[in-house]
């Protein structure tokens, strides 16, 4: 019986993450933690054998220069082959969850999606909590299908302390696919709420916002508390303010302060940010869902809060 794991993500950070946890399922089922790097080259990898890997999978070459998810699937199919593993951690990037889903239905396996917790039971399969109905509820689920497939998302494990270690590099041996979708053109978009999720102070902009023009006055107050600007989803997706939102379809944010301005709290947005440790609401009506998952609630018109509060906050720092 395989008593393997495999990690991957394209996140570096959140790579290492899984390695803690890897490491550590590794331990239970009395086997060995591998990792897989699409793109990257031997030398660059050389510091995850900090992180208690055995073998490190390489899949190198002008293929996966960009996004191919042809050519991942098939780097990653080899390395499943090289490597017999009976778990198999992925990082729940965009990325990670389009990969997932296509290797576990090429193995003939399920796929437990965006878990909280990971362990072994006794029959040495994996079990996992994930949310469940928009993150009201959390069910524990067992996966009774090896290779055991699992996508987290960051910051769910806590990243390890590197320790020495020695990892055996393996550049594996491809014939890829020929490609089904040509890159013609990369451009990068230009993003104001970049990097929300490293964010200590988010404020956060709804529905009660009336016109785009006003988003302004949140930008002001980020100003002064050096915040980042984020939206709910009508914001971005049916007005077009901003490039994305936060919700469980979007961006999930866990800052030290959020700061809800004019937004209901739909279920769907409270996922993205019940791991917020402080959050402040402003909302002029009283029987909003917000303030019932808020650590304080400012019941008023936003456009007479958020003014004060500038006015105020740059007063207190002279």
């Amino acid at each position: 019986m395989a008593k393997n794991v495999l990690a991957f993500s394209e996140d570096r950070e959140l790579l290492i993450q899984l390695l803690g946890k890897g490491e550590e399922l590794a331990i239970k089922i009395g086997g060995k933690l591998n990792v897989l790097i699409v793109g990257s080259k031997a030398t660059d990898s050389r510091e995850l054998t900090q992180y208690g890997t055995k073998k490190t999978f390489i899949a190198d070459g002008p293929e996966f220069t960009y996004f191919s998810i042809d050519a991942y699937k098939a780097a990653f199919l080899k390395a499943v082959e090289a490597s017999n593993p009976r778990i198999i951690l992925i990082g729940a990037t965009k990325k990670g969850k389009e990969l997932a889903a296509r290797v576990a239905a090429a193995l003939d396996t399920g796929c437990m999606s965006e878990c909280l917790s990971l362990d072994v039971n006794e029959e040495g399969n994996l079990v996992g909590e994930r949310f469940m109905y928009a993150g009201t509820t959390i069910c524990t689920e067992v996966s009774r299908l090896a290779p055991h497939i699992a996508t987290v998302s960051s910051k769910t494990f806590e990243t390890p302390d590197p320790s020495f270690g020695v990892s055996e590099i393996v550049t594996l041996n491809l014939s890829l696919p020929k490609p089904k979708v040509s890159v013609i053109e990369i451009r990068e978009k230009t993003r104001k709420d970049r990097n929300l999720e490293s964010a200590p102070v988010i404020i956060a902009a709804g529905r009660g916002i009336k016109t785009e023009e006003d988003l302004k006055i949140l930008e002001e107050l980020a100003g002064v508390l050096v915040a980042k600007v984020g939206c709910s989803r009508p914001i971005a997706a049916d007005m077009g303010w901003m490039e994305e939102w936060i919700g469980i379809s979007g961006r999930k944010v866990s800052p030290k302060l959020y700061l809800a301005c004019g937004i209901s709290g739909t279920i769907q947005h409270v996922a993205g940010i019940r791991e917020s440790q402080i959050i402040v609401s402003i909302n002029k009506d009283e029987n909003a869902s917000i303030h019932k998952i808020s650590d304080y609630s400012i019941i008023g018109d936003l456009y007479i809060v958020l003014p004060a509060l500038i006015k105020a906050f740059k007063e207190k720092r002279g």
